[in-house]
């Protein structure tokens, strides 16, 4: 296996921080693509991969450090229920970081900027909720085994790890168990991988499962291959209170890409215009000074928004 290192070091060192990409299923929509499927932003991978890669560049030139893959909803059961065979479902998920890799180095090549180092791409792992699509991924109430869970993740995972990305995302997990069983299956089978790990809250106190965000992270904080814990998907209003109640229990950096923090209009399906509340620019000084080194965004911020977090840090480093 090809052993990854800690691969976020250069940038916390040099830095002091390290920005995230944005939403990508969001920005495909303000593209104009209709996620409205099971699949997601995997449909799009699956049928328009040429707008993933305009979408991974846009957050490169944004000033993202880190591009995640469009893999979050690629799992194999979701993909055979679309009719792929293993062996092409095994081909998509390659596909997610090969995609990745090759406008990151593409970009890399372009640009030719001295100052910045070499971004880094994330695979992303999803949750079972995900698959699922039914928004258990925000509750954690799976009626699944944990056996089946392992079942689950499995195969995803050895076929991204193969695939040579940076580090995993693993991101969006709502409850401890499906935590556990992911750290167990990484620590048994892929010992040498490393990885960061985020968890979608409820309030600034719990974990989407009603468990306590301590609990997550002294979890992750446990297990040698995790090299960052903290949250995404997440309203920006509850990121201070979940920062402060993890103060002084962990050793690694914590991580922050929260969601634009927009109210839902479940009667007529829309964000509400007008209801993101502060910018997460403004944000993110305080954020930084209580540990989150990896800032970024996830569901609706775009990369302006991305540009303006490191603007923002470039300015606390000043």
């Amino acid at each position: 296996m090809h052993k990854l290192v800690n691969c976020l070091a250069p940038f916390l060192q040099e830095q002091g921080y390290l920005v995230l990409d944005g939403g990508l299923a969001s920005e495909l929509e303000y593209l104009g693509m209709d996620l409205n499927d099971p699949l997601w932003s995997a449909k799009v991978l699956l049928e328009q991969p040429e707008a993933i890669a305009q979408v991974h560049l846009a957050y490169l030139e944004a000033g993202a450090d880190l591009i995640t893959t469009a893999s979050y909803q690629a799992s194999y059961p979701g993909l055979a229920n679309r009719g792929l065979d293993d062996l092409a479902i095994g081909q998509l998920l390659q596909k997610s970081v090969d995609l990745a890799k090759a406008v990151r180095d593409q970009y890399v090549q372009v640009a030719q900027d001295e100052k910045r180092l070499k971004p880094l791409v994330a695979a992303s792992v999803g949750p079972y909720g995900a698959f699922l699509a039914d928004g258990s991924e925000y509750t954690g109430r799976y009626e699944i085994s944990r056996q089946g869970l392992r079942d689950f993740h499995r195969p995803r995972l050895a076929q991204l790890i193969a695939a040579e990305p940076d580090l995993l995302a693993i991101e969006t997990i709502p409850c401890l168990q499906e935590a556990k069983e992911l750290l167990e299956l990484l620590k048994d089978e892929y010992p040498d991988q490393k990885a960061i790990l985020s968890y979608s809250c409820r309030d600034g106190q719990r974990i989407s499962s009603g468990e306590p965000f301590p609990e997550a992270v002294a979890l992750a904080n446990s297990s040698s291959q995790i090299m960052a814990v903290g949250i995404n998907c997440t309203a920006p209003e509850w990121i201070m209170s979940l920062l402060e109640e993890v103060q002084g229990m962990v050793e690694i950096p914590l991580l922050v890409y929260p969601n634009r923090g927009e109210a839902w209009d479940a009667g007529r399906k829309c964000w509400i215009p007008g209801s993101a509340g502060e910018s997460l620019a403004n944000q993110v000084g305080a954020w930084h000074s209580l540990g989150a080194k990896l800032l970024g965004g996830c569901c609706r911020v775009r990369p302006a928004d991305i540009g303006a977090i490191r603007t923002a840090l470039d300015l606390i480093r000043a």
